[in-house]
């Protein structure tokens, strides 16, 4: 029996215009009056997760930059969180700055208003593209008071697929252990991009630690999802789903795939049949 769902956002509730679905939204209001967990599992920042689902029936638990920071969209109340140590932050700046590459670093200081910062000269291409003109929560600030920053969640490099995919390599070899990181690949902002966090942050470690905490076991969980920093998750849960327009290593590590794609209403249809609803 199944008693939580874990659910991304990009590519799995939401469509391609970013906007949960009229079957997608009556579906989750199902689980949610019919008593199940639903947590949203996303790489999102948590201000713009909760925006996006601020139309369901219920408030949320919100797992937001892949678990680094959890909050009950009730109260903003925070639930767990992970951040990189100062070391890490700064070896993954150093080394980014040797590879040509600048990161935009997401921080917690929601309740300050600022949820990402950036290097002053960065505000162009693919680091305007990620940032969100609309809520304006971010900082621009000089190279120096980028490396005085404290409680990072993660630090993102958008940009060409080579290079992002190069320099995973990299700090995965000259830093083995010391970060949990993933190279995205279906987002619409540049080609591909490599997202740096503490070890203990994944999806799939939150989730099952905040699984644990409310009595609910591995296998009584569902996850979907469709991107590499899902892989986990959708691997480990008691039943992993992939989407349609899902990555193949996210596709790989599924028990099912969905028939339908994001713009098609993809994850309703299969919770639909999964559950008998």
């Amino acid at each position: 029996m199944y008693r939580l769902i874990a659910i991304d956002l990009d590519g799995t509730l939401l469509n391609s215009s970013k906007k949960i679905s009229d079957e997608n939204r009556d579906a989750v209001n199902r689980l949610i009056g019919l008593g199940y967990q639903v947590v949203i599992a996303t790489g999102r920042r948590y201000y713009s997760a909760k925006m996006l689902v601020k139309d369901l029936d219920s408030h949320l638990v919100i797992m937001a930059n892949n678990g680094n920071i959890v909050r009950s969209s009730l109260d903003d109340v925070v639930l767990i969180s992970k951040f990189l140590d100062r070391e890490s932050y700064l070896d993954i700046l150093k080394e980014a700055k040797e590879h040509r590459l600048r990161g935009i670093v997401h921080v917690d200081k929601y309740l300050e208003g600022i949820d990402m910062v950036v290097e002053q000269d960065d505000l162009l291409g693919d680091h305007m593209k990620y940032l969100t003109e609309q809520d304006k929560r971010y900082l621009v600030v000089p190279e120096k008071e980028l490396y005085k920053l404290d409680r990072v969640l993660a630090v993102v490099f958008p940009g060409d697929y080579q290079a992002v995919k190069g320099f995973s390599e990299i700090i995965g070899e000259k830093y083995p252990d010391r970060y949990s990181s993933h190279v995205l690949e279906n987002i619409y902002i540049a080609e591909a991009m490599y997202e740096a966090m503490n070890p203990g942050g994944s999806k799939w470690k939150t989730l099952h630690e905040y699984a644990e905490s409310i009595g609910v076991k591995q296998d009584e969980i569902i996850a979907i999802g469709d991107d590499n920093n899902d892989v986990d998750m959708i691997l480990n849960a008691g039943l992993g789903i992939a989407m349609k327009n899902g990555s193949g290593l996210a596709k790989a590590a599924a028990d099912i795939v969905t028939e339908r794609d994001n713009d098609h209403s993809g994850l309703a249809h299969i919770l639909e049949k999964v559950l008998n609803l």
